[in-house]
């Protein structure tokens, strides 16, 4: 295959690299494109060094099978026809396309059929939370019908990039000096704090991120599934958590909820020890493939009702490895 990746400086064009040797992805010519600054640096990939060239309108895609793109919504959005002109299939990790009504938006162990059929050439990568809920819900979807979510996140620092990453840890630095902290990625201080605050606020009181999170897992489930999410940055370096309500339409016993998780793909169930201290964290999901379930237990205050506990690595799970699975899927499906 010949691959392309935009945005090969950022966190998750690094990690696209990562991930495809790590799944031995078939590479047979790997272009790397960023913005003017930074054209002329190199990467290496399995030993090899690549320079990463300058995205612009003369930019030649010919010949190129696969491009994934990291490098924000307005570059999807400028240079998607010239991406795509050629014939290469785009898999998008931006929010640029994800609700246009012909870019299937694909989870691979949810809707990974949908990428079969894609009009303009582009796929949507989706939202990183709203991926590894999918996920966990899917699993419960094929028991019985998920009618409403409730979800609480609680988002790493990688979610805002590697420099809102390096903030964090510049942020304890600067406190333990006595100096006052840097914030320039977050709305507020995130060492030592929470932040009720992920992307932009609209009219109804919920900010984008949190709408991602409902719009999203209609469009990826093919559901009148309602989702009422509040999202929240927590000082934590990479992967998120959540926390999950889910009311279906008969009700699901814990038991059944253990098998259906335990026998999902792309899950990993973690049950409770007899101290019940055993649950996914994330510093144990940090730089890891799969999405983690634990803390599965009847909602008290539903008949219907299920609670359980989610974590994925935000970079790997949430943007680069469901890229990198949505091409593998191409390549085995089509």
């Amino acid at each position: 295959m010949n691959i392309a990746i935009v945005g090969a400086s950022g966190a998750v064009g690094q990690e696209f690299l990562r991930v495809l040797d790590e799944q031995n992805f078939p590479v047979d010519n790997l272009r790397l494109f960023g913005s003017s600054r930074s054209a002329g640096q190199t990467r290496t990939f399995r030993g090899k060094e690549y320079t990463i060239e300058e995205l612009s309108h003369d930019s030649d895609f010919s010949g190129i099978d696969i491009a994934f793109t990291s490098a924000g919504a307005g570059v999807s959005k400028e240079y998607a026809e010239t991406i795509t002109r050629h014939g290469a299939v785009m898999i998008d990790n931006s929010s640029a396309f994800r609700m246009d009504s012909d870019v299937p938006l694909v989870v691979p162990e949810v809707n990974g059929a949908d990428a079969l059929t894609r009009p303009r050439n582009i796929i949507g990568n989706p939202n990183c939370t709203t991926i590894q809920m999918v996920v966990a819900l899917n699993a419960i979807e094929k028991i019985s019908h998920i009618r409403r979510v409730h979800v609480a996140t609680y988002q790493a620092a990688s979610g805002a990039g590697a420099s809102a990453m390096d903030e964090l840890r510049e942020q304890y630095s600067q406190i333990e000096r006595g100096e006052q902290p840097t914030v320039k990625k977050f709305a507020h201080q995130l060492a030592y704090n929470l932040i009720p605050h992920v992307d932009v606020f609209t009219d109804n009181g919920y900010t984008k991120e949190e709408m991602k999170m409902y719009n999203e897992t209609r469009k990826i489930m093919h559901s009148d599934i309602r989702v009422s999410a509040t999202c929240v940055r927590v000082p934590v370096l990479r992967a998120h958590s959540e926390a999950i309500w889910v009311e279906t339409e008969r009700p699901v016993s814990v038991e059944e909820a253990l098998e259906a998780f335990g026998n999902s793909e792309g899950l990993v169930l973690v049950e409770e020890n007899a101290q019940g201290k055993a649950y996914p964290m994330p510093l144990d999901a940090a730089d890891t493939d799969p999405v983690y379930v634990g803390r599965v237990r009847k909602d008290l205050a539903d008949d219907r009702g299920l609670s359980f506990w989610v974590v994925a690595d935000q970079i790997k799970k949430g943007a680069a490895l469901n890229a990198v699975q949505i091409a593998q899927y191409l390549i085995k499906n089509s």
